[in-house]
């Protein structure tokens, strides 16, 4: 999350340029969305006090995504790109049909449909639970969770594509009035959430659908990008921010 930021941060000042990243999570990590309250998260339970789940609370709105068998990937782009121009639904939009086209590259027979409601207004605590707005689904069930944020600085979007695993193990994480809601709770998000390898029936490794979101980016936006690794300046900030704020608990706990 910190470097995600950190390259935002850099584009502002015109030391970087527009950046698609992609990565993957290592322990697994609870991400909050950036209004969440801490009280949604189970301190008790196995996941976080013996499993060692992290726990960070993203920029970005949305609720609860547990990282992990996942491609995540964040854009990161000025406020006067012509490509997240406009108001945040035709930004989100114009992302989505190039996310779209990464998922049909990996032979998933997806759909996109426009939702009515934003995610805010939402107060479930799961991220893939909640309908979005130009949803990519897959047999009906939801197959990428994304959110936007819109700052000073620029625009950045987050999002997860679970590749494999039990979505449900997030609820294993999170507060719920009594066992058997949490179990009614976990069998809702499998009704409502796929992975990749759910859907094909095979597994799909993380460098296959990471090639898969640079073709369909480069294609779907008309961009061509330049593979980089941070500057010195990037990584000096990001070790920064996450000393300062996202491995804080003023930050993370916050209600």
């Amino acid at each position: 999350m910190a470097v995600d930021e950190s390259i935002l941060e850099h584009i502002y000042r015109g030391e970087s340029i527009p950046t698609l990243r992609l990565y993957a999570w290592n322990p697994p990590c609870l991400s909050l969305g950036y209004a969440q309250p801490f009280s949604d998260v189970d301190m008790t339970r196995p996941p976080v006090a013996q499993r060692g789940w992290e726990i960070v609370r993203r920029a970005t709105g949305g609720r609860a995504i547990l990282h992990t068998d996942e491609l995540t990937y964040s854009v990161t782009a000025p406020a006067d790109e012509p490509l997240v121009a406009g108001t945040i639904l035709e930004s989100y939009n114009r992302l989505a049909r190039a996310l779209f086209a990464a998922v049909q590259d990996l032979s998933l027979s997806v759909e996109m449909k426009e939702h009515g409601k934003p995610t805010s207004q939402n107060l479930n605590p799961v991220c893939f639970e909640v309908p979005s707005t130009y949803e990519i689904t897959v047999g009906g069930k939801k197959l990428i969770g994304s959110a936007q944020a819109r700052k000073k600085e620029g625009v950045l979007q987050h999002g997860s594509l679970p590749l494999a695993g039990d979505l449900a193990r997030i609820c294993d994480a999170l507060i719920f009035k009594n066992e058997a809601a949490r179990a009614v709770a976990a069998q809702r998000l499998l009704d409502r959430a796929t992975t990749v390898e759910s859907a094909l029936g095979r597994v799909v490794d993380w460098e296959t659908a990471a090639q898969a979101f640079v073709r369909a980016f480069e294609a779907q936006l008309g961009i061509k990008f330049e593979r980089g690794d941070l500057s010195a300046s990037e990584s000096k900030r990001a070790d920064e921010l996450d000393r300062e704020k996202y491995d804080h608990s003023s930050w993370t706990q916050r209600v």
